[in-house]
């Protein structure tokens, strides 16, 4: 069952768009970003996000040797996830 992400917790102050993301969440639940990343690494469907009306899947990438979470690219904006409201 894929997760829609509607909002994200960033890490305050947090200038490395790599590092930024604490947490993602949806309307009922809040999953950690370590936790995020294990099940996108088991089910390539586990999140996604829409924006502009196109829905796109969340990935796994790694710089300087640690993983973070990113949308695909889907030609609106650089990082969905960056974009969405904090959860509250």
């Amino acid at each position: 069952m894929t997760r829609r992400i509607t909002c994200i917790t960033k890490l305050p102050n947090h200038q490395d768009r790599h590092r930024r993301i604490q947490a993602v969440g949806g309307s009922a639940w809040r999953d950690s970003e370590q936790t995020a990343i294990a099940n996108v690494k088991r089910d390539k469907s586990a999140y996604d996000v829409t924006e502009q009306g196109k829905t796109v899947k969340v990935i796994v990438k790694k710089h300087d040797g640690r993983e973070y979470l990113k949308t695909e690219n889907d030609h609106f904006l650089p990082d969905n996830l960056l974009s969405l409201p904090d959860c509250s």
